[in-house]
């Protein structure tokens, strides 16, 4: 838990709703079938996340029209789960996937989906800068032909994939 919070205070530090250039969010978005849960299949590195596998990212809508985010991962040497609970919304318009999310107080950061297919299987996300990045995907696994095309996507975004850290879902 520790971890997350220590990240999490790193992201919001400089409390950016930026959009990185290269990054364009996904435009015609729908909340609804992005519901749900989503499996990290890699990313790039931070302490709030270290050593964490099996993560997940959870959401849902919250009353007053916000998302409720709950991020989740297990810690195999420590023996146990680390879980953060946010909020996020969104910046200008709902059609727009640019959220500003927090995990604490009045302190956003950028949540950019800047790379969604047709069926919302899979996403490319961003933070506020280009050293935030997540490959997710309604599936512990992507074929290595699926994962290829995303490290693709996401380097010619202006992201680091030689850095990238690939989440153990088994």
């Amino acid at each position: 838990m520790k971890k997350w919070f220590a990240c999490l205070a790193i992201l919001v530090a400089g409390c950016s709703i930026n959009v990185p250039e290269q990054v364009k969010p996904v435009a015609g978005f729908e909340i609804s079938p992005y519901l749900g849960t989503w499996y990290e299949i890699a990313r790039l590195d931070h302490s709030f996340e270290e050593g964490l596998d099996h993560v997940t990212a959870e959401y849902s809508l919250k009353p007053d029209g916000g998302i409720k985010v709950i991020n989740r991962g297990f810690n195999a040497e420590e023996g146990e789960w680390d879980e953060a609970e946010g909020k996020a919304y969104f910046v200008e318009s709902s059609d727009v996937a640019h959220l500003k999310v927090s995990f604490f107080g009045p302190f956003y950061a950028s949540y950019i989906v800047f790379y969604l297919d047709d069926n919302y299987e899979t996403a490319l996300i961003s933070g506020p800068d280009h050293s935030y990045f997540w490959i997710l995907s309604r599936h512990k696994s992507l074929s290595q032909d699926e994962l290829d095309t995303l490290v693709l996507k996401a380097k010619a975004a202006g992201f680091d994939t030689e850095k990238l850290i690939y989440v153990d879902q088994s």
